[in-house]
Formats: structure tokens, sequence, C-alpha cells
């Protein structure tokens, strides 16, 4: 089907239009992987979506702006326009949900996350001495920490415990602070006996290397919702490594996906957990902002302890073991016997989570926005003049919102963001003003990755044009103050900050991005939450910290010594944030865009 817009004209196949309803989009991707086994390896070499399918070919295959082999693909420059205005796409309707658009194209699921770009280098079945010269670009910085840089951050200094991932390319001065996955699994961090990572994609022979090597042996135990071919794959990357077993989670609703992203690290010194928002593979913790909330290390409970013993204010413990409950796995049982054999009671933030289901009565607080209601509104405090102080989304993936804010965004889903303490006022139809930050296309095209960065914003044309209201509501990205403006985010962050921002009542950091799949719609005359996805986060309230006031103060750059107190949070990007001004467009991943290179000279052309 032909379509022309600010970029020209370009076609969306049938495939592309696949809706929610055709069961056979859940299937993953798996044509690189039978590639891979025919001796091809143009993409990457584990299950992942077109998108970061795209930027995988992007990278190995760049098209700069002189480039002829362009001509074949996309129309000549003199028919598209040089300005990007206008956003009057028309295109057919197409019905997909969540991070359904993840899963879009060819009848296969577009997981929001799996594959990056900047891998170019073939089947991932090298020794740690036979590197390529990509792996070693993308593991150049893949070194733990100064060793008293770690123990500093361990002890002290944040409060929050609350970190960004380090990023390559930037300022050093701003990765002080930074965690890289390989600090994680430092055995400063704790003599490792046993692991679980939870993740959505998984890189199984770079996430090896990421362990000391006197940990990688160590039983490890991979939690992923991968199905079918890709499943088989998956399974076949962690056949040299005898110390890894799975735990398939249970995915009976149609599009939902295994998001969720945490460790469970059992140590002889006792147990740690840690909830983050990167995908075990090695883009993902290179040059994008990504979030991470790292627990103190939890003591074993003395031996005869029973009952509630170890539990934090915030009900951390018990919430964590229904969480694993949700899974129903023999597996997990064990991890959950050992979760409560530690005292967790040091814990400060509330976890918030999803599980698939349909959900009524008490159990419908449990999970998504339901669940973050609830905690709002029995542990925030009632803001004076409420309906001025406005919510902020961030985020790397968009759902189908549907025909208007009605729908969902700005009924449901704000009624639960807004929700604080006890009072039972209702502020609908986006009285209390609403903003989205979601990285332009020039935000993208200016990043540290360039266009191969939109690999893991995957916001399709086919979402997009249903919802043109949503972008009213958009926000560009701007990270000054962490030095991050050029490192795409895949973090997600939601908070309620004062009128002048200059205060936060709460701040969430979560896997679950902006789709009625992760945080749940109301069915059934709002009797019933139905959750396609597993989702992870983690809520921090001021009370859970000792303040009263019922606001932490946002941390900015020129704050000195008192910042590091349980008063100032470290949002990790600008605030206010700016709306997208007239020439501004989301990022939308299955366009191209050949009218300006990126930081690498290059251009965007998807297909």
């Amino acid at each position: 089907m032909l379509q022309e817009d600010a970029h020209g004209k370009w076609t969306v196949s049938s495939s592309d239009e696949s809706t929610e309803e055709n069961s056979d989009s859940e299937k993953p991707s798996t044509s690189s992987l039978l590639d891979a086994a025919h001796g091809r390896t143009s993409g990457p070499q584990y299950p992942c979506s077109e998108a970061r399918k795209a930027a995988h070919k992007r990278k190995a295959s760049p098209l700069k702006l002189s480039d002829k082999r362009i001509s074949t693909q996309i129309p000549p420059a003199e028919k598209q326009r040089t300005s990007q205005e206008g956003l009057g796409w028309c295109l057919s309707s197409s019905d997909e949900d969540p991070e359904d658009q993840e899963k879009h194209v060819h009848k296969e699921t577009l997981k929001e996350e799996k594959c990056d770009a900047p891998k170019e280098h073939p089947l991932n079945l090298c020794k740690d001495d036979e590197l390529s010269e990509n792996q070693k670009a993308e593991e150049y910085d893949e070194t733990p920490s100064e060793a008293q840089d770690t123990w500093d951050l361990l002890n002290g200094g944040n409060p929050f415990r609350f970190f960004l991932t380090k990023v390559r390319g930037i300022e050093q001065s701003y990765n002080s602070g930074a965690l890289h996955i390989k600090d994680i699994l430092s055995p400063l961090f704790g003599t490792l006996v046993s692991s679980v990572q939870f993740n959505y994609c998984i890189d199984v022979g770079w996430l090896v290397r990421q362990y000391p090597q006197e940990f990688r042996k160590k039983p490890l135990l991979i939690v992923h919702g991968e199905k079918r071919e890709s499943k088989a794959e998956l399974l076949a990357q962690a056949r040299p490594y005898e110390n890894i077993s799975f735990c398939q989670a249970k995915l009976d609703i149609a599009f939902g996906t295994h998001h969720t992203k945490m460790m469970l690290l059992l140590y002889e010194e006792g147990l740690r957990v840690v909830i983050h928002t990167s995908n075990l593979i090695a883009e993902d913790w290179h040059q994008k902002t990504q979030g991470i909330w790292l627990s103190p290390l939890y003591p074993r409970l003395p031996q005869g302890t029973t009952g509630s013993a170890g539990e934090s204010e915030t009900n951390f413990k018990s919430d964590l073991i229904s969480y694993l409950m949700a899974y129903n796995s023999p597996t997990l049982k064990e991890w959950i016997d050992l979760i409560q054999e530690h005292d967790l009671s040091e814990t400060r933030v509330y976890l918030l989570g999803s599980t698939p289901g349909r959900y009524q009565g008490s159990d419908k607080e449990k999970w998504g926005h339901l669940r973050l209601r609830k905690l709002l509104k029995e542990h925030a405090s009632s803001i004076p003049a409420q309906e001025s102080w406005p919510v902020v989304g961030q985020f790397s993936s968009i759902g189908s919102m549907g025909a208007d804010g009605s729908k969902w965004l700005c009924s449901e889903f704000q009624e639960s963001l807004v929700a604080a303490g006890s009072s039972v006022m209702s502020l609908l139809k986006c009285d209390v003003p609403i903003h989205l930050v979601y990285p332009t296309v020039n935000n993208v095209r200016q990043s540290l990755e360039g266009y191969p960065a939109g690999g893991s914003l995957p916001y399709s044309i086919q979402t997009a044009q249903k919802q043109l209201w949503l972008h009213s509501y958009f926000h560009k990205w701007s990270a000054e103050v962490s030095g991050r403006s050029r490192a795409i985010p895949h973090i997600k962050t939601y908070m309620r900050p004062s009128p002048d921002f200059q205060k936060i009542a709460w701040f969430l950091v979560t896997s679950a991005n902006l789709s009625k799949a992760a945080w749940g719609a109301l069915e059934k005359n709002g009797t019933q939450l139905m959750i396609r996805s597993y989702e992870l986060g983690v809520l921090f309230l001021p009370s859970a910290f000792g303040l009263e006031k019922g606001y932490f103060h946002v941390r900015g750059k020129t704050l000195s010594g008192s910042n590091d107190s349980a008063t100032y949070f470290p949002v990790p990007y600008d605030l206010p944030p700016e709306q997208y001004g007239s020439k501004d467009q989301p990022w939308i991943w299955n366009i191209p865009y050949t009218n300006a290179p990126d930081t690498h000279g290059n251009m965007w052309v998807p297909s």
C-alpha cells in the first residue's frame, strides 16, 4: 500500500497491518537465526524485534547521504520535503495493542527491545580471547570501576540506591556513580553462590562474559518469555554452559511479553536484588540511558526465624515473594524460600509489578496501574492545590492508546497517577497537565549511536497515525543534568513534580512502557483489570525516607554538599521537559529518514 507524507512515498505491506486478533503476530522473529544456521549472518544471533533488526542492518551496511544504493530503496530526494512538518500519515487502521508495536511486522513479535544495533559481528560463539573488533569496541568500557569507587557506591553517598548505567562517549565525570553490569556482578558486591536473571532479550554468551571469571561456572537461572523457535535458539545459545538453566514465564494472553528486568544474587554473605531497565545484550549497557535500583546486601536471618521476620516498612519482602509466586514455577519456589531466609528490612522502596492475567476484587489492586493507585493513596501525602502538580511519564515504546485520551490515558491511567492521600477526588479529562517524554527524530539523529539508536524505540507508523492526538503531550529528551542528552533513553520513569518542577511527590523507575499491555486496562465496566505482560519497578516515596513534608527536592546539576541527602532526588533528565516544537516529530522506527545524516554520517532506511 503506497503512502505519502513528509518523508515522500513509501510502502506498507499488508503484513504490517496485522491486527491484535492475529495470534500469529505473537510469534518471535527468528529469520536472522535461520540465516545464521545457513551461514548467513546479517542480523543479531538471538531473537529480536524488527526495529532492532533494522538497526543491526543499518550498522552493518550503513547508507551515507550520498549513497547510490538508496535510489532503489526509497524515492528520489527531490520528492521529499525537507521539513518534517505535518503528521498527516494516511494509513490503514490496525488495532494491535501494547508493546504490541513491539511485535508487529511479518506476524512476528516485535519485542520492544530485543537486540540492538551496534553488533555487526557474526555468530556469538567466540571465546573470550577471540572477540571481534566490534565486540571489543562494545566491551571497551566494560571493566569494573576502580575498587574504591565501587566501595564508595556501596557504602553511602546514594541513599536512594538509584543508579544510571555507564555511557561510553560522554564526559567521564558523568559516569562517576554510574554502574556497568560488570560492576554489579563484581566480587566487591559479594561472593556469588548462584544467581537468577529475569529479562526480555538475552545474549547468553555476552551475559556469561559479564560475570567475573571466578563466578562464571556458578549456577545461573535465566527467566524468559520465549516460545517456539526463539526459545529453541535461546536454549541453543546456552548449550556450552552446563551451569545455566531456564524458567519459561507463562504468557497466556496474546501480545504479552516477559519484560521484567531483575537480578537475584545469592552470596556467601547474603542476598541482593537488582531491578533495572536494560536487556542482557551489549548494546543496552553501552550508549543508552538506563536505570538501576540496587538493594542493600540482605543478611541471612538467624536460623529458626519465621513469619514476617525481615520485612521492611514498605512490605517489600512479601511483595517480592507474591510477584515470584505469580510465575507458578517450582524452580522459582527455591528462590522464594531463600528470600524468606533473609532480612529485607532495610528496603525503603515499594515494589510495583505487573503479571499477566484478568484480576477482580482485591486482586485488582495487586498489579499494574491500580497497584500504583493504591500505593499512592496509602502512602503519598495529599498535596495542596494538587491539580496544578503535573504528571510526567518517560518511556521508550508506546502502545495503542485508543481514539482519544478518554479511552485510557486521561481516564483510568491518569486517575492512578494523580492519586495521593486518601482523598476520593478524581481529576479526570486531563485536568492535571500530562508531560510525556519521548525522543524526537532529531534526538535520535544527534545521539551517540545515531539513527540505529531508534531500534530500541519501536513506535510504529501504524500505531502513530491512529493517535495523532497523543503527540500534543510529547516532550523532547534532554538530560544535560546527567550528561546523557545524546544517550537515547531506554529507562522508563514516571513522577509527580510540583508546578515549578523543583519538587517531586514520588518517583518510579520501571520496565513498564506507555502501554495497556504493561499497565493493565479495565474491563467489564471497571470490575476487572487485564494485564498482558510481566513488568517490574520500584517506587520512591518521601515518607519511606523519613521526609514528613511529602516531597523530595529535585537535585540539579549545581547543588552542592547537601544534595546527596535523602532530601534531593537525582532525576536523571532535565526538568521542566521541553514540549515538541512545530517541526519536531516523534521517532518512528519503520519509515525512512534521508534528509539529514546522523552523527555517523548515515541515513535511516529501515527496509
